[in-house]
């Protein structure tokens, strides 16, 4: 399998954790001091943080959704054991495979390491698209 490939394959189990509702598998994607930002600006610092905040989210609001991408990601490698992933994506709350047709689409940057437990994600931002001057 190629670095591509590899990094890839952790955002495919990221979207398996989180369609399985299963915070501990989500989390485990996460290096310990990982950084996560979600759309609306809310930082959790740390594998626990990520998997504690996404035991509440899957048990409560997004009990039920589904996160799917859409386009083609973009990897690039800064390093032979760094890569900064930018792809397409979002939550359905409906369960459908169309983020976008409820307006929660987004823009999501990853930053990977690898270590000892392989590829895992350090960093991530969630950025919501929008048009601000349609709004």
């Amino acid at each position: 399998m190629s670095q591509r490939e590899e990094v890839l394959a952790v955002l495919g189990r990221l979207g398996d954790a989180w369609n399985s509702g299963d915070a501990e598998a989500y989390g485990s994607l996460f290096t310990e001091d990982a950084d996560y930002v979600t759309f609306f600006g809310l930082r959790s610092e740390g594998r626990q943080a990520i998997v504690d905040s996404h035991r509440e989210l899957f048990e409560g609001p997004l009990r039920g959704s589904k996160l799917s991408g859409f386009g083609e990601p973009r990897v690039r490698f800064l390093h032979d054991d760094v890569a900064v992933l930018v792809a397409g994506g979002g939550s359905s709350l409906t369960g459908g495979a169309d983020p976008a047709a409820e307006g929660r689409a987004s823009t999501l940057t990853y930053v990977l390491v690898r270590g000892d437990e392989g590829w895992q994600i350090t960093a991530f931002q969630n950025t919501r698209v929008s048009k601000p001057w349609e709004a």
